[in-house]
């Protein structure tokens, strides 16, 4: 109940506008072909933002129990070019929205969100996003 209540409190104060973000950078390196690959982290880090609550991200290798492209060695240079190119600016946004958000007591649990995205919004791809209970059904810390 209180994930619930959570999450619907951080869409009324910025969550919405945040995951439309993320939306709309993952359509601009949809348009640019060779950014498929920052697209599909750029959606599933929209899912993530739109309702962070209960939701954690980890790496897609340790859930899916193999590696794939996303995972291994093109996977890094694919975070390191995201970094540079992206990633950096996202992360930047987090966390002036976390040092906002952490002015009240109320808001702490939102900074701390705003955080974890941060740290995520660096090196998103070769994630997934997935609930709390599924994470831990697969034996990964998070």
């Amino acid at each position: 109940m209180l994930r619930v209540l959570g999450n619907i409190i951080w869409l009324i104060f910025g969550g919405i506008e945040l995951a439309i973000v993320w939306f709309l950078v993952g359509l601009l390196m949809m348009v640019t072909i060779i950014g498929i690959p920052w697209a599909r982290a750029c959606f599933s880090m929209a899912r993530f933002v739109i309702w962070p609550f209960g939701s954690v991200a980890v790496d897609r290798a340790a859930y899916n129990g193999e590696e794939d492209i996303g995972t291994g060695t093109l996977g890094l240079l694919g975070n390191i070019l995201w970094l540079v190119l992206g990633g950096i600016w996202l992360a930047i946004g987090h966390l002036m929205a976390a040092v906002c958000t952490a002015i009240t007591i109320i808001g702490i649990p939102f900074a701390i969100q705003h955080i974890k995205i941060a740290m995520m919004a660096l090196m998103p791809v070769g994630k997934i996003i997935v609930t709390k209970e599924e994470a831990a059904a697969k034996g990964i810390a998070y």
